[in-house]
């Protein structure tokens, strides 16, 4: 099954733009990620989807936990963390715990002409470096837009089911992460990174994401 049923490859990498800096965090040096893209919808309603325990699911994934200031949510399979501050319909904060390593999300939703955009960054800790040297920013990057893919498309129809994250990506998914894999590398060499460098942590980062582990019971 295709995971995009409303958009075309080329609708998503035009709507993402993306950037990596560098910050200091509770007295620790972050590699900062920006991901933002518009979508057809009011805040309030992008805010909805994106906070409501019975929506999350529709275009993410399943979510438990206690959703409130103060409490820890669990993506099925993936992420969990702390909700440091929200701020209906304009922000949202938390930890991410993923891998025995914790960083930090901030969410933030801005009114613009043709509908909401949605500004997301990811700040993480720059160790272990061999972690970043090996697949660079996009291995928090290719993730994300996943996500707000599936977003983007549960807002145009809400009837949209992501695929398991099992399932082997389609042919227009590959050709997304492609592309989207050689957007983060131009954006990690513009942030200082050697562009060899970086255009190989793409090629090792898009391989990771494109292949099916095998199945150990099989």
């Amino acid at each position: 099954m295709s995971f995009m049923t409303t958009f075309t490859p080329a609708d998503h990498l035009g709507a993402v733009a993306r950037a990596i800096t560098t910050t200091v965090r509770d007295g620790r040096e972050m590699r900062l990620l920006r991901v933002s893209r518009s979508y057809d919808a009011t805040p309030e309603e992008v805010w909805a989807a994106l906070t409501d325990r019975e929506r999350v699911p529709r275009w993410l994934m399943p979510i438990e936990g206690d959703l409130r200031v103060g409490g820890r949510f669990q993506l099925e399979g993936n992420a969990g963390g702390e909700i440091l501050a929200c701020t209906p319909p304009k922000a949202l904060q938390v930890t991410w715990e993923y891998g025995g390593q914790s960083s930090w999300v901030d969410a933030a939703l801005e009114p613009v002409d043709d509908g909401t955009r949605l500004v997301l960054e990811h700040a993480a800790p720059v160790e272990p470096p061999e972690l970043w040297e090996e697949f660079g920013p996009g291995a928090v990057g290719l993730g994300w837009e996943l996500m707000l893919m599936g977003l983007a498309e549960h807002l145009a129809d809400p009837t949209f089911t992501p695929p398991s994250p099992d399932t082997a990506p389609s042919p227009d998914i590959v050709d997304y992460l492609t592309a989207s894999s050689h957007g983060w590398a131009e954006a990690d060499a513009s942030s200082g990174t050697d562009p060899a460098q970086a255009r190989a942590a793409a090629e090792r980062c898009l391989t990771a994401y494109t292949t099916v582990p095998e199945d150990p019971g099989a």
